[in-house]
């Protein structure tokens, strides 16, 4: 097995493929694939389903993103689990557990209730598992291979939401949503053997027990930070709204839903592969700022319904956006005390998802009352306005950074 703690190369020739060879990353890596071809996959044959029951933009957009809304729960209670003593062990009990849950939506007439209540609990599996998975990275790679190895698994997603779409929408015309979530199953069981076979356990982590108590405390600490604050916040609130406007595609467009999520997902992909593989960090901070606005202006053209074409290249163009969180990302870890990984990247991903899930019930309530077009122009415009708001925020947030690094490096 490769070693874990050489150094990765950053040559050109070297790369994605160099942390391939890396055989734990490589293991977290194809399991982080398909647990995100399980989701794309069950998310939209749930849309579908709801969609066609109820015929509710609102509904349909929660059913899709409502998971979203149970990780501010493991954020808030049992995130410390993360950094645990035994993160391996955890990740696989947690894939499994999430197996039993994507089963379950696959059982025939099973009330729409009961769905969402299983979206709750997935939601909730998720979030832990994420900070888990973020931690084990953090560990697996090094801290210069860290933006890297986020770039390749954050492609992949895009690629695989991308596969998963499109298989969806052609799977869906032939199998029933109940038949695509076993497929869905499948996906995450396979998933849960990969990590388990490939990833070593560790014990290098904190000795006191995680709980409630130990979670507060870190997100207490972590909340007092104003740097990690304002990076939170960017994070977190612009991301939210603009997946807000991908929730109503469904309902904007039925016919060409698919063809939006799929150029969503791509335009994802290139942007993360822009920044994070050709860019050096100095430039991904400088880029961070423009990324974040790329993300919601193009969406304000749904206010004149384009056709359908500028449609959907405008989505594609405005997920490179999506780029913006890895150099946010670089600046969280750089200011996040080394026990503690796990659950700041945990919490930071749950809120993510959280606001999501904010994002598209904002949306979706909007659409109610008005159009899927203008709920669509009208979120993207608030998150461009906070984006220019917290600017200043973020530029000091990179000001505490560097006086951080200076004190470290001259602790006198």
């Amino acid at each position: 097995m490769p070693s874990d703690t050489s150094a990765p190369s950053t040559s050109p020739t070297a790369g994605y493929r160099g942390l391939l060879r890396n055989r734990e990353f490589a293991g977290l890596y194809a399991g982080f694939t398909l647990t995100v071809a399980a989701s794309t996959l069950s998310g939209f044959a749930l849309g579908t389903l709801v969609n066609h029951r109820t015929n509710s933009p609102f509904l349909t957009a929660v059913s899709m993103y409502g998971a979203t809304f149970a990780t501010v729960l493991g954020a808030l209670t049992l995130m410390s689990v993360a950094d645990g003593k035994r993160p391996r062990r955890t990740l696989v009990a947690l894939q499994c557990v999430s197996l039993v849950g994507v089963a379950a939506q696959a059982v025939p007439g099973l009330p729409l209730a009961a769905r969402f209540g299983l979206l709750l609990v997935l939601g909730f599996l998720q979030s832990l598992g994420t900070g888990t998975r973020m931690g084990l990275l953090a560990e697996v790679v090094q801290d210069s291979t860290y933006a890297l190895a986020r770039s390749l698994m954050n492609i992949t997603s895009g690629g695989t939401a991308v596969l998963g779409y499109a298989t969806g929408a052609v799977l869906l015309r032939y199998l029933s949503p109940q038949e695509v979530f076993v497929a869905a199953a499948a996906l995450t069981g396979a998933g849960s053997v990969i990590v388990a076979a490939t990833v070593r356990e560790r014990s290098i982590r904190p000795t006191s027990r995680p709980g409630l108590r130990r979670t507060w405390k870190t997100n207490i600490a972590l909340f007092s930070h104003s740097g990690q604050r304002a990076l939170l916040l960017n994070l977190w609130v612009p991301n939210g709204l603009v997946v807000g406007c991908e929730a109503l595609f469904i309902s904007y467009a039925p016919e060409h839903a698919g063809a939006f999520l799929a150029a969503g997902s791509a335009g994802m992909l290139l942007g993360d592969l822009t920044v994070g593989r050709l860019l050096t960090a100095g430039q991904r901070r400088c880029c961070a700022f423009p990324l974040r606005l790329l993300l919601a202006v193009p969406y304000l053209l749904f206010v004149l319904h384009p056709p359908v074409p500028v449609a959907t290249a405008a989505v594609c163009i405005a997920s490179a956006g999506f780029a913006a969180t890895l150099p946010l990302q670089e600046q969280l870890l750089e200011l996040t005390p080394d026990p503690v990984r796990g659950q700041v990247q945990g919490v930071e991903s749950a809120g993510r998802m959280t606001w999501q899930g904010i994002g598209a019930a904002v949306a979706g309530g909007v659409a109610q009352h008005s159009t899927p077009a203008t709920a669509i122009t009208a979120v993207a415009a608030v998150s461009v306005a906070i984006t220019v708001l917290s600017r200043p925020f973020v530029i000091r947030a990179r000001a505490v950074r560097v006086e951080t690094a200076d004190v470290r490096a001259d602790p006198r």
